[in-house]
């Protein structure tokens, strides 16, 4: 089956702009073409289909949120494109429908049948045979044991349900002689229905796994429930039991000046985000007009928030059966990390830092060393400190218990930990009591801005005196997303980078005024400068008849004073090479504006997720790495770093690195002056740019351990002392 949309020009073309959410869901439309794709391996399809349905969850949650609260707030209010808030929720409800219809008319039209000639099959309750009734009949025990229905009366408050959590909304047959019924004379009695809601929750997995000979069987656990639903209404007359799931607004900030202590104001967030309105409300198709005005009438909800689905709800169960052992057919390719060549791990990883500056492309190259890099400083004697800023890590994360170890030996541990990262919220809390309860000085950001810089100093003690050893990145401190998101680490004791890294780190741990580094540039105060100093600086070479190049890596850019500046060079002969993975706002290829602008997007196995910049610099490149986008929220309300990368090998790997990706004619897509994207194709040989990637950490492992054997290392004996 073949995606019947094709991606979708924007209708406002006179803009130089090209509106975020409806760029975003561009994006999301790409994401799902991977679904649809034939040469994908079908367990690989199912994913994206999951990452797809994830994704359009945290859009609707944050975005139509966003823009709901501004509707009844300042509903005249324009974006760039010139929008009104209502142009922009019409159309972006309409695109968010139509991805919805794409996505389950995927799933149960070709994934679903699919999985079940390949041995994983899905089975209704019909389909059972006794011994897998049994299974579910233990199940269904569990589940009365621990679900607990609840009536609602006609003239009540609805119960507080979790967004995101599935539930089963029951209509119940009251009886016509009830006190609730009123007679009325010479009039026919209508009875009355009842409803309950059974909330599912997430106590259990989404699926019960049936045993079988072979393969992979299971059924939905609301499958079973509906199809038993009875037994938690007994003596009662079921009328209908219905899956649904709602969505609640996520736009929900912290307003810091109510908070005297982040902590608590932070979990005050979590609790409004719990509480706060019913934007979506999903419920399967077919359900009848009672039960859908009954809970659109209880929510107060509008025709536009209502989401019929066919099929499954919640397609993000998907990632249960991706994660599956076995079924190595309908997989991708296994590609195991690499180790960096010039990393020797019989040494130390100070010793390797020491001897030059690393750079490491992931995952393609193992992230093993960022965290061995920490660990090692942990019970390393002569390393006395250790600072560094925690955005997103993972659930039981090596580094975080590594700083807990250091801090509990006695060395001077000092962690910043962003607790506004979005969704990461009550993580980050429970992390941030653990390290204190450990020693660890922790500080919670600063006020009005979120710290999402990427950052680790490991101050040490040597015989010359004090050495910082740093590790500067792209992606977050968090191993597991580390082997599925593309980011960059640098490993490094330069001298100058180690005074500035720790000048940055002290005003923000001190709330002191930053200052202007020479090297490092940091946001909210530096960093858009020190960019469109760079992008004037290709303009002005290029007026002068020199030639200027732009490369740019990033998941966004939507900032309209940098799109105003790569306009300008565009139109002083300066060719821009832009790879965005998500939302693009500026127009490339417009005549007299962005001829000289080409725009692509990689969607592919691994999420795209670093940021590189490349300045051709008359000759002579300049190479950056950093932790933001080009949005006005990383630029101007966020602590980031820009990063230069001074060493020869290093920018070299880079270079090759940005460039590798507008080779790609497999995954690469390119975008079009009305903001739609076309996927490229041609005739030559096939080049897929992460392939491409992997294949050069391969060989350039496979290059250091031939060296190796080639050496000739004889077994000397050993001296009378055992020396």
């Amino acid at each position: 089956m073949k995606s019947s949309f094709a991606t979708t020009p924007q209708t406002q073309t006179d803009s130089r702009y090209i509106n975020r959410e409806l760029s975003w869901l561009e994006f999301n439309k790409r994401v799902l073409e991977q679904a649809y794709d034939k040469n994908v391996p079908l367990m690989e399809r199912a994913k994206f289909l999951a990452i797809t349905s994830s994704n359009l969850d945290e859009f609707i949650m944050v975005r139509v949120g966003s823009l709901k609260l501004q509707l009844e707030q300042n509903p005249l209010a324009h974006d760039p494109t010139s929008r009104t808030v209502t142009q922009q929720l019409r159309e972006v409800i309409t695109t968010c429908r139509e991805l919805v219809h794409q996505q389950n008319s995927l799933y149960t039209s070709e994934i679903e049948s699919a999985l079940r000639e390949s041995g994983i099959r899905r089975l209704t309750i019909s389909d059972c045979n006794p011994l897998a009734l049994q299974t579910v009949e233990q199940k269904l025990e569990e589940l009365e044991a621990i679900c607990s229905p609840q009536i609602v009366p006609e003239n009540a408050n609805f119960p507080l349900l979790q967004g995101l959590n599935l539930h089963l909304c029951v209509r119940l047959k009251r009886s016509s002689n009830t006190d609730d019924t009123k007679q009325v004379t010479n009039a026919p009695v209508e009875p009355f229905d009842d409803f309950a809601i059974l909330p599912i929750g997430k106590a259990f997995p989404r699926t019960i796994s049936i045993p079988t000979e072979s393969g992979y069987d299971y059924v939905l656990i609301e499958d079973a429930l509906v199809a038993n639903i009875h037994r938690f209404f007994p003596g009662r007359d079921v009328l209908e039991c219905i899956p649904f799931r709602l969505t609640r607004n996520a736009d929900v900030e912290l307003r810091e000046d109510s908070a005297a202590d982040l902590m608590v104001g932070m979990e005050e967030v979590l609790e409004s985000r719990r509480r706060s309105r019913v934007i979506r409300l999903e419920y399967v198709a077919g359900t009848s007009e009672q039960v859908v005005s009954f809970l659109k009438k209880k929510m107060k909800l509008a025709k536009d928030d209502l989401y019929p689905i066919h099929g499954p709800i919640d397609l993000t169960y998907l990632f249960g059966l991706h994660a599956l052992r076995g079924f190595e057919a309908i997989r991708d390719i296994h590609w195991p990390a690499q180790i960096p060549p010039k990393l020797d791990p019989a040494q130390s990883i100070f010793k390797n830092i020491a001897d030059g500056d690393h750079l490491l492309v992931h995952p393609y190259e193992s992230f093993d060393p960022v965290v061995r890099l920490i660990e090692e400083a942990s019970t390393d004697k002569d390393v006395v400190a250790i600072k560094q800023v925690l955005y997103r890590t993972s659930k039981k994360s090596p580094i975080v218990s590594a700083l807990k170890r250091a801090a509990q030996t006695g060395k001077y541990v000092s962690v910043i930990v962003e607790l506004k990262a979005r969704f990461d919220e009550a993580r980050n809390i429970e992390w941030a009591r653990e390290m204190e309860r450990a020693g660890v000085q922790v500080i919670y950001g600063l006020h009005g801005l979120k710290t999402h810089a990427k950052v680790c100093i490991i101050v040490r003690r040597e015989p010359n005196g004090i050495a910082r050893y740093m590790h500067f990145g792209t992606g977050n401190y968090n191993e597991v997303t580390a082997k599925l998101y593309s980011d960059i680490s640098f490993l490094t004791c330069n001298e100058e980078l180690g005074t500035e890294a720790t000048s940055f780190f002290n005003a923000v741990t001190g709330a002191s005024q930053p200052r202007h580094l020479q090297e490092i540039a940091a946001a909210p105060n530096f960093l858009r400068p020190k960019l469109l100093s760079l992008i004037e600086q290709e303009k002005t070479r290029s007026e002068q008849g020199q030639k200027g190049e732009i490369i740019a890596k990033l998941n966004a850019l939507v900032d309209p004073v940098i799109i105003e500046a790569l306009y300008g060079a565009s139109q002083a002969g300066v060719k821009i090479k832009l790879n965005i993975r998500g939302v693009c706002c500026l127009r490339p290829g417009v005549k007299g504006l962005s001829e000289n602008i080409t725009v692509i997007s990689i969607v592919d196995r691994f999420l795209e997720h670093a940021r590189i910049l490349y300045f051709r610099h008359g000759g002579s490149p300049q190479v950056y790495i950093s932790s933001a986008d080009w949005m006005p929220r990383n630029l101007d309300r966020r602590i980031e770093l820009l990063i230069p990368i001074h060493d020869h090998h290093c920018v070299q790997k880079l270079t090759e690195t940005l460039r590798c990706y507008f080779k790609d004619n497999t995954n690469c897509w390119l975008m079009h002056p009305d903001g739609s994207y076309a996927r490229i194709q041609s005739r030559d040989e096939r080049y897929q740019s992460q392939h491409k990637l992997y294949i050069n950490a391969q060989e350039a492992a496979s290059s250091v351990k031939n060296a190796k054997h080639q050496t000739f290392e004889p077994h000397r004996p050993k001296t009378e002392s055992g020396d």
